[in-house]
């Protein structure tokens, strides 16, 4: 008779059961993945603008800094300085990725916003802005059409004057 009492307390058992949780890690992966994924998206987007933005203000300063220079050999017969400069900023962008025809390259006077003339020997050591513009779209990695576009700039304020050589 002891026998069959203790068998009997091993059945029902002291120890509560615990509840299945079999699939409760497949439906929480199901519901952070696409948060998770979106945020990693995001995150790549975000490098991508900014490395542009960087790139962008890098070809800036390159063409400023060809406006400084002596320009005597570096121009092809009938081009300006201005048209040097935003080809040379053109290419530079262009090595990056970013198509040709999608840059805008402005050469503007520093107090007036007028376009300004390289060249013209008024504006000796005057001020002057190169502006870069690209639109978001010609940078992204996304290929999902926003309705909203964004320019990015990049630009360098520089000083109009030849730096020679002294020998």
């Amino acid at each position: 008779m002891n026998r069959s009492l203790t068998h009997r307390k091993r059945q029902t058992g002291s120890t509560p059961r615990r509840p299945r949780r079999r699939g409760v890690v497949a439906v929480e992966f199901a519901i952070v993945a696409p948060v998770l994924l979106a945020v990693v998206l995001g995150m790549m987007e975000l490098t991508k603008m900014i490395e542009a933005q960087n790139v962008l203000e890098i070809a800036a300063r390159e063409g400023a800094r060809f406006a400084c220079m002596d320009r005597e050999g570096l121009l092809q017969p009938g081009q300006t300085a201005n048209q040097k400069l935003a080809d040379d900023v053109k290419n530079y962008l262009a090595t990056t990725g970013i198509p040709r025809d999608e840059i805008t390259v402005e050469i503007l006077d520093h107090d007036s916003g007028a376009v300004f003339d390289i060249d013209d020997p008024n504006n000796n050591l005057k001020l002057f802005d190169v502006n870069v513009l690209v639109e978001y779209s010609a940078v992204r990695y996304s290929t999902i059409n926003l309705q909203a576009n964004y320019t990015l700039k990049g630009s360098v304020t520089f000083r109009n004057g030849i730096a020679t050589v002294a020998e």
